[in-house]
């Protein structure tokens, strides 16, 4: 009995020494193995279905009477908000690695990964595909937006001309910390990555990539500007992109400018000859995550710090863009996770991540006035229609409606 005894203690001590032991040389992290298609297998994945729960919200447009709602990597969700209190799904377009969108004149501008896609709406019972360009977005990276990640390869190879990366499986597994800290490791590598016309257009919230101004659709990626010709809508031609800096991540417009956001800073392009955007000027910050929006004197910027992001600290940044070649920053104020945001007159509505939507009179520049925070939320991004706002977050749709300083929750809607 004394042996058993004596074998059990000194099992246990191997076993906590043991573990101990593990935890120093061991690290629980997510690996990121990435999902491989043919781009013959990718083109031919469209389709049009009834409506579907959402798996990851991402960005939001409205167009009409519709709402269209990214379901991130897989596609379109189309809601009919002809009654803001009770919207109603309509249909699903399954897009394999689809982040963005734009409408004009019944016809949705979308990505999936490297190429262009034209669909005809105008008929929601008929919804189809009617146009494709292949191969006209060459800097779209489709990266996982997630902390302490590996993207590890495997022994698959990046290069493989007869196939592309259309998605990620993430799994949490433990690996050795000294190989964690080689980014050579497997074929792996460290990441930190958590994006006026007679025509009727429709309206993106602050974080699209894809901008419609007039007969052009401008699309960034992370250098350039992708320019297309739109003059006729079921018929876009690319033309000659534009490098526009580095890290770019939205893009904003107003009147013959065009605001880019990127981690650097914000950059500043005349589209008076639309087809030829020119540098005008930039607003330099520390490195962090970085939509804008501009009104006539001033551009908001929400800075988003930690992880992949960069900043130590969040922040909402106020430029003077009075003098769009002396450009001047006004006041910064504290923020905890901001994500989109949007103006509507003297309100600016901000996506605060996990502290909610905050509502601010933007009357006096310098000493905003806080009026409303919605909280319980984990607000994304925001659209100011006329009288109402479109918020996404937590795979939700919230409308608000607002009149003068006051605003009130009109319906909520789960995706899922």
């Amino acid at each position: 009995m004394k042996t058993n005894y004596l074998f059990l203690l000194i099992a246990t001590l191997t076993l906590v020494f043991s573990c101990e032991k593990n935890a120093d040389e061991y690290e629980l992290v997510n690996v990121a193995t990435p999902k491989y298609m043919t781009k013959d297998a990718l083109r031919s994945s469209v389709e049009i279905t009834v409506p579907t729960p959402i798996i990851k919200s991402g960005k939001i447009y409205a167009y009409n009477e519709l709402v269209l709602i990214n379901d991130v990597d897989n596609g379109i969700h189309i809601i009919d908000n002809s009654n803001p209190k009770n919207p109603v799904k309509i249909a699903f377009i399954k897009i394999i690695s689809n982040k963005d969108m734009e409408v004009k004149g019944n016809y949705l501008y979308v990505d999936s990964l490297m190429d262009l896609l034209v669909f005809d709406i105008s008929n929601k019972d008929n919804i189809h595909e009617i146009a494709r360009l292949e191969d006209v977005f060459p800097g779209y990276i489709n990266l996982p937006l997630l902390d302490n990640l590996i993207v590890d390869y495997g022994t698959n190879s990046y290069n493989n001309p007869n196939e592309i990366i259309v998605g990620w499986d993430i799994k949490e597994e433990y690996r050795r910390t000294e190989d964690i800290k080689n980014s050579g490791w497997n074929g792996g590598i460290m990441m930190d990555m958590a994006l006026a016309s007679f025509e009727s257009a429709g309206q993106g919230g602050s974080l699209a990539r894809f901008k419609i101004v007039n007969e052009y659709l401008y699309a960034v990626d992370s250098h350039n500007i992708n320019i297309f010709n739109i003059g006729d809508l079921k018929a876009p031609v690319e033309l000659e992109d534009v490098h526009a800096g580095f890290d770019i991540e939205t893009i904003f417009n107003r009147g013959d400018k065009l605001f880019l956001g990127s981690m650097r800073g914000m950059y500043i392009y005349d589209i008076s000859s639309p087809a030829i955007p020119k540098f005008v000027s930039e607003f330099q910050h520390g490195t962090a995550c970085d939509p804008v929006v501009v009104d006539d004197k001033y551009a908001y910027i929400t800075l988003r710090a930690g992880n992949f992001c960069g900043a130590l600290e969040s922040s909402l940044q106020i430029v003077d863009i009075s003098d769009l070649y002396n450009l001047e920053l006004v006041k910064s104020y504290s923020m905890d996770n901001p994500y989109g945001l949007g103006i509507k007159g003297n309100l600016l509505f901000i996506c605060d991540g996990s502290s909610g939507l905050k509502v601010y009179d933007k009357t006096q520049i310098e000493s905003l006035k806080l009026l409303n925070t919605f909280k319980n939320i984990n607000a994304f991004d925001v659209i100011p229609l006329e009288n109402q706002l479109l918020l996404i977050g937590d795979d939700t749709l919230f409308q608000y409606k607002y009149f003068n300083n006051s605003i009130t929750l009109l319906s909520e809607f789960q995706l899922n």
